[in-house]
C-alpha cells in the first residue's frame, strides 16, 4: 500500500470525519493522478442526445454553447441514466477486525466506502450506507444534498466489528429496491451456514447490479508462518494449535479452493466478484474497479 496512505491510516485519523475525509481525497487524488478521466461509480455517461431544462436538474450537465446559440437551457443527456441509487453495505462482524501490516479488514473497507462515496457525491448520485452484525444495523438512507456525505461519514466512523453476522429476521429493510441501483458489499465472507451467501442471494435482483468487494489477508490466505502457533477465532474465541509448516500446502489448497468455490458461486447468481487483499494500494483497488464498470457499460 502507498506509504502515504498507509501512515494516515490510524485509529486518531480514520475515527473522526474530517481525518477520514481526508484519507478518501488521498484516494481519490491517487486514483486521478494515474490518467484516469473517469470518475464514474454508477452508470456512464457517454453522450447521446440534448434534452430541454427541467427544474431540480444538476446544472453541471448545462450545455452552455447551446445556451449562447440559442438561448435556451438544454442538458446533456446520457445513454444511460447518470444518476443511480449506490447503497454501500458493510459486514460489521468480529472477524474484520483481523490486520495485517497494519491494516484491518474493517480499515481497509472504511477507507475504500468513503473514497467511492467521495466519487458517488462528485457523479450527483444517491447514496445511502448500511452495516450489519448481530448486535446492531446501522442505516443512512439513501439521499443526495449538501450534507449526505458528512452524514454517511459520522455513521461510517462509529461502526465497530463485533459479534458474528446478523442471522435471521431484521434485515428485511435492507432488501428493499428503488429504481435503479448498485449495491457494494464489502465483507471477508466468514459465517456460519451460509448466511452472507443468502445475504448476498436476496440482494441481487433483474434490475440491480451487486458487487462484492471479498476482503483477504495475504498471511490469511498462504499461512506464511515459519513455526508453531496458535490461531484465535476472532468471532467465537475458539483457539486451534497449528504447525504452519507442515500443514501449509494443505491449507493453501482448501483456501484456494474456498475462494475459487465463492467466485464461482457469485457468477452463477450474476454478483459481481472484487477480491481486495489488504496490501493492495487504495488507488489501484478504485482504477481496476471503475475500469470492469467502465467495459461493462459499454
Amino acid at each position: 500500500m502507498n506509504p502515504q496512505i498507509r501512515q494516515l491510516l490510524t485509529p486518531e485519523i480514520l475515527s473522526t470525519v474530517n481525518g477520514l475525509e481526508l484519507v478518501a481525497r488521498v484516494i481519490v487524488e491517487g486514483y486521478m493522478s494515474g490518467g484516469n478521466p473517469s470518475q464514474s461509480v454508477g452508470a456512464g455517461q457517454e453522450f447521446s442526445q440534448y434534452r430541454s431544462y427541467e427544474p431540480g436538474d444538476d446544472l453541471r450537465q448545462l450545455d452552455w454553447k447551446m445556451f449562447a446559440r440559442s438561448e435556451r437551457y438544454y442538458i446533456k443527456q446520457s445513454e444511460i441514466e447518470t444518476n443511480i441509487t449506490v447503497k454501500f453495505m458493510l459486514d460489521a462482524s468480529r472477524s474484520m477486525e483481523h490486520a495485517e501490516g497494519g491494516v484491518s479488514k474493517m480499515q481497509m473497507a472504511k477507507v475504500l466506502i468513503a473514497a467511492l462515496a467521495f466519487l458517488a457525491r462528485k457523479q450527483s448520485d444517491t447514496f445511502g450506507l448500511y452495516a450489519v452484525n448481530d448486535q446492531h444495523i446501522t442505516a443512512v438512507q439513501p439521499r443526495f444534498d449538501q450534507q449526505q456525505y458528512i452524514r454517511f461519514l459520522n455513521e461510517l466512523i462509529k461502526i465497530k466489528a463485533e459479534s458474528t453476522w446478523k442471522t435471521g429476521n431484521g434485515l428485511e429493510h435492507i432488501y428493499s429496491h428503488q429504481g435503479k441501483e448498485m449495491i457494494l458489499f464489502f465483507t471477508d465472507m466468514y459465517d456460519n451456514e451460509g448466511d452472507l451467501q443468502d445475504f448476498i442471494r436476496k440482494l441481487k435482483t433483474p434490475r440491480n447490479e451487486v458487487i462484492v468487494f471479498h476482503l483477504i489477508g495475504r498471511e490469511e490466505l498462504e499461512l506464511n508462518y515459519s513455526t508453531q502457533l496458535t490461531f484465535e477465532d476472532l468471532e467465537t474465541g475458539e483457539r486451534l494449535k497449528v504447525d504452519s509448516p507442515a500443514q501449509q500446502s494443505v491449507y493453501r489448497k482448501k483456501m484456494g479452493e474456498w475462494v475459487d468455490a465463492t467466485r464461482d458461486w457469485m457468477l452463477q447468481k450474476q454478483v459481481i466478484y472484487q477480491p481486495t487483499y489488504l496490501d493492495d494500494p487504495a488507488p489501484e483497488v478504485l482504477r481496476t474497479f471503475l475500469k470492469a464498470r467502465k467495459s461493462m457499460i459499454r
